[in-house]
């Protein structure tokens, strides 16, 4: 049985959710279902569970906005922050709230890092009760920690040649003190805001914003605690996870082998990071590409999707039919010339549709063909035994 969640995540966000949405989903087998999405929460709750944060330039329409001139300062504060989640022992939760056109999502995360080694991440989408529907991830090798808020170095170089990087100031988030970061779009618009703590360079809160500058994801990293802690157990999987990373060069030699393995998707995304999992369906390919904000899982396997998916619908993106999974529709999958490829994307919707557009699909019966089969089936009614 193949679950794309519990491949190594390159941002918590991304397998988590799919982890949560997607526990049972058989990719190369003839059956198979899905289990709901993360649970949706209101605009109380997200209140109530992410911390006050202040400082930054205010949100102002794209229209308005002036893009500032990139610093230095700025990058070497996330870069900073990167080598923090690293070097520092650190505990705490992270919240994710995500608001789309479907509504609101909310993730809880308990993440615990020991300095220079694991990292073990649990999470749980917000509502469901304590030990149901969870994942639990261990990073063993301490070079790219999976929390927190997605703060890495491979993503901060990422994000600094895709937007400017401008220093905002100081601020604060909960009752800790912060230093303010943000990246900004070629076209003026703000796209994102970061606190990081003033003491330990961890990253506090994140604050994704669409070109209209509505916020379209709030991440906060809350009851930090500092130091040599207690882990929670890691998964017995873990080591195995970790062996099955591979370097972009290996990904793109996977090619030859007959995967897809695109170097680069549409929105500015490149292949950063990735790995291949053997299971029991067969071999499957978790690969993350990012422009060092956005983040889009794809996940590759040799097979078909089974007959019928429950609790999947059909939508249309990019101009192809796929199979979105509900209730959030964030998980997409469908399969073209026997292989399957599973999305999982934290990331604008334009960009969603156009990396989904990018990749392969069946084309859908021609009118001909379609005439061929209405033939045949007219023909079986006259002669029940041909």
């Amino acid at each position: 049985m193949f679950s794309p969640g519990r491949s190594r995540r390159p941002v918590p966000l991304l397998a988590t959710v799919l982890a949560v949405a997607l526990p049972g989903l058989l990719l190369a087998g003839c059956t198979g279902s899905a289990s709901p999405g993360p649970a949706s929460s209101g605009a109380a709750r997200e209140r109530a569970s992410t911390p006050a944060v202040t400082g930054g330039s205010p949100e102002v329409p794209a229209s308005s906005a002036t893009r500032p001139p990139g610093s230095a300062l700025a990058v070497s504060l996330l870069t900073e922050s990167a080598q923090a989640a690293v070097s520092t022992s650190y505990q705490g939760e992270e919240i994710v709230s995500r608001w789309a056109t479907s509504g609101e999502s909310v993730l809880t995360s308990d993440i615990w890092h020991a300095s220079g080694g694991q990292t073990v991440t649990r999470t749980q989408a917000a509502g469901t009760a304590p030990g149901g529907q969870s994942y639990t991830s261990a990073d063993t090798d301490g070079q790219w920690p999976e929390g927190v808020l997605g703060v890495t170095v491979p993503l901060v170089r990422l994000l600094q040649a895709h937007y400017t990087v401008a220093y905002a100031g100081p601020g604060s988030a909960g009752t800790r003190k912060a230093q303010v970061v943000e990246a900004w779009r070629d076209d003026g618009s703000l796209a994102a805001r970061f606190w990081l703590d003033e003491q330990t360079k961890l990253p506090l809160q994140r604050e994704t914003f669409d070109s209209a500058a509505h916020v379209m994801s709030q991440e906060a990293f809350v009851d930090v605690r500092v130091g040599q802690q207690t882990s929670a157990a890691t998964p017995a999987d873990s080591a195995a996870r970790a062996a099955g990373r591979l370097a972009v060069g290996q990904l793109l030699a996977l090619r030859a082998g007959g995967w897809l393995v695109p170097a680069s998707l549409p929105g500015g995304l490149s292949l950063f990071t990735g790995s291949q999992t053997q299971t029991t369906a067969g071999s499957v390919l978790d690969l993350a590409y990012s422009d060092g904000l956005s983040v889009v899982s794809v996940f590759e396997q040799h097979g078909n999707l089974p007959a019928q998916l429950p609790g999947w619908q059909q939508v249309t993106l990019g101009g192809h039919a796929v199979y979105a999974a509900e209730p959030d529709q964030r998980p997409l999958t469908w399969a073209s010339r026997g292989m399957v490829y599973t999305l999982m994307a934290d990331a604008p919707a334009p960009t969603v549709d156009r990396v989904v557009g990018a990749l392969p699909h069946d084309r859908p019966p021609g009118f001909w063909k379609r005439m061929s089969r209405g033939v045949t089936r007219v023909a079986s009614w006259v002669n029940p035994f041909g």
